[in-house]
């Protein structure tokens, strides 16, 4: 995200809170005087904010996010199987398998891998199941839920009176996991929606931001 912001001439997120960046990204109204909620699932993070008037009025982070997904995954098939899988075969089952509750995509779903065994070294296949994922995944997504939880906590009434009308928008990476928007909807009881091209939201945020900012700035007078 840095890399692609600093090709705009700005390290734009030294002045713009991320959340705030793909909340304006998911064209959320963060001017606006109304509560507008928003979830960003990174690699390394998952934030969780809620943004009136142009300012974050609560906020929560925690460091469960796309990577501690993978590292699940991992763990999860080397303590079951007693089988070593590596960072991309794990991202790999996620994209394809992976799920935060059942949907009609991954309900019955199943991947076959290659890995390493513990036992003899030796390369093997198993067949590992989208329910499995599941259990893999179910403790950091809790973490994550959690997060939302303490935010809503943080949030004045008539804010999360907004939010109860408009819900929880999803942003980052983490947003394309299968479910992700029904287990928050089923956690929260709100409407939950997943943003349009979540893992552009921060960049696009951050330059709907510095074009803001130009327009702001006095204009130099000719010479």
């Amino acid at each position: 995200v840095d890399d692609a912001i600093d090709k705009a001439g700005a390290h734009v997120l030294d002045f713009i809170p991320e959340p705030k960046a793909a909340a304006m990204g998911a064209g959320l109204p963060v001017d606006d005087p109304v509560g507008s909620m928003v979830l960003d699932i990174g690699g390394g993070t998952s934030e969780v904010a809620v943004i009136s008037l142009g300012d974050i009025v609560a906020y929560e982070s925690v460091r469960v996010a796309g990577n501690k997904f993978d590292e699940a995954i991992i763990h999860y098939i080397k303590k079951k199987y007693d089988l070593l899988i590596g960072q991309q075969t794990a991202e790999e089952i996620k994209k394809q398998i992976g799920s935060a509750c059942p949907t009609d995509d991954t309900a019955n779903a199943a991947l076959e891998i290659k890995g390493r065994s513990l036992v003899d070294g030796l390369a093997k296949n198993i067949t590992v199941t989208a329910e499995e994922i599941r259990e893999a995944l179910s403790d950091s997504l809790q973490v994550i839920v959690d997060a939302v939880h303490t935010t809503l906590e943080k949030t004045p009434p008539e804010l999360c009176a907004d939010i109860i009308d408009h819900g929880i928008t999803i942003t980052g990476g983490g947003a394309l996991l299968h479910g992700i928007a029904p287990l928050l909807h089923q956690e929260t009881g709100m409407p939950v929606r997943v943003a349009d091209e979540p893992l552009d939201c921060v960049v696009k945020g951050a330059g709907i931001y510095l074009e803001k900012e130009s327009h702001h700035k006095p204009k130099e007078k000719e010479a």
